[in-house]
C-alpha cells in the first residue's frame, strides 16, 4: 500500500478524525499515513494480532465472521465515520473477526502504540472511541437479529443503506457472490432478492456495479434494523453529524 502524510485539513475526510479537537489531530498527524485501500484487500484474519488501527476515508470495510467451513457473513461495516481495529485500545490485541475491503477506496492508518497511548491519555479522544465502539457493537447486535429474522431483500435494503452512508455517491462495486458472502446467504437468493429491487425500480445493477435509484424506496422496504442502527450511531456520535 502506497503512502503518505497529509496536512491537517484533509484528515477531516474521516469524521472520527474530524470530531477530534483540533489540538488531537495535530498530535495525531504526523503518525497518521494515507494509504489505498483496494476491494478485497484483507486487513486481518480472525485472531491475528494488528499492527494498525484503520480509518477509511472513501473505503468501506466489513468485518466477517468466517466459520471453519469457509462460509461466511458480514457482522458490521465500517466507512468514513469510524475506525477499523477497536481490539487494540480495548484491550484485546488481536482481531476478532476477518477485516476485509467491502469497496475499494482510500483511508488513513496509525500504528497500533501510537493509538494506545493516545487512548491512555484519557480525554475527549478515548470518550469519542468509547462511545463510537458502542455504536458499533449496536451494529453488531442489529445485524444478527436481521439475519435471524428479516428477508434476505429487506437484509440486502439494510446493506445497501448502510454502506451509501459511508460513501459519496449513489454506486457500489459488488458482485452478488461478495453481497452473498457478506449477507451468508447463497448466490441465487441475492439474485432473486436485487431482481425485486430492480423490477420496482430502487436500484439498477450491471456488471457489478449496483446504482441506487431510490433511497426513500429503499427505507420504506427495508425492516427496522435499519433505523435503529442509524438512530444509535446519532445518538452516540452528534460530533460526527456535526462534522459532516
Amino acid at each position: 500500500m502506497a503512502t503518505k502524510t497529509l496536512p491537517n485539513e484533509d484528515l477531516k475526510a474521516n469524521l472520527l478524525l474530524a470530531a477530534l479537537s483540533a489540538a488531537e489531530r495535530e498530535r495525531w498527524s504526523s503518525d497518521l499515513e494515507f494509504v489505498a485501500l483496494p476491494l478485497g484487500l484483507v486487513l486481518a484474519e480472525s485472531n491475528q494480532t494488528m499492527k494498525f488501527v484503520y480509518f477509511p476515508t472513501t473505503a468501506i470495510v466489513s468485518l466477517l465472521y468466517v466459520m471453519d467451513t469457509g462460509a461466511s457473513a458480514e457482522v458490521a461495516v465500517v466507512g468514513n465515520e469510524g475506525i477499523v481495529g477497536i481490539s487494540l485500545f480495548m484491550g484485546g490485541g488481536s482481531a476478532t473477526s476477518r477485516i476485509v475491503v467491502q469497496s475499494g477506496g482510500h483511508g488513513f492508518r496509525l500504528p497500533a502504540i501510537a493509538l494506545k497511548q493516545e487512548f491512555e491519555r484519557g480525554g475527549q479522544a478515548m470518550h469519542l472511541l468509547l462511545r463510537y465502539t458502542q455504536a458499533l457493537v449496536a451494529q453488531m447486535s442489529q445485524t444478527a437479529v436481521c439475519n435471524r429474522h428479516h428477508s434476505v431483500d429487506q437484509q440486502l435494503c439494510r446493506w445497501l443503506l448502510l454502506s451509501l452512508d459511508r460513501l459519496q455517491g449513489d454506486q457500489l462495486v459488488m458482485t452478488q457472490e461478495l453481497i452473498g458472502n457478506m449477507l451468508g446467504v447463497r448466490r441465487e437468493g441475492v439474485t432473486e432478492a436485487a431482481n425485486k429491487l430492480k423490477k420496482s425500480k430502487l436500484i439498477r445493477y450491471a456488471r457489478g456495479k449496483i446504482t441506487v435509484l431510490d433511497r426513500e424506496g429503499l427505507e420504506a422496504r427495508t425492516c427496522e434494523c435499519y433505523a435503529v442502527v442509524r438512530h444509535e450511531y446519532d445518538r452516540l456520535l452528534p460530533a460526527l453529524r456535526a462534522a459532516t
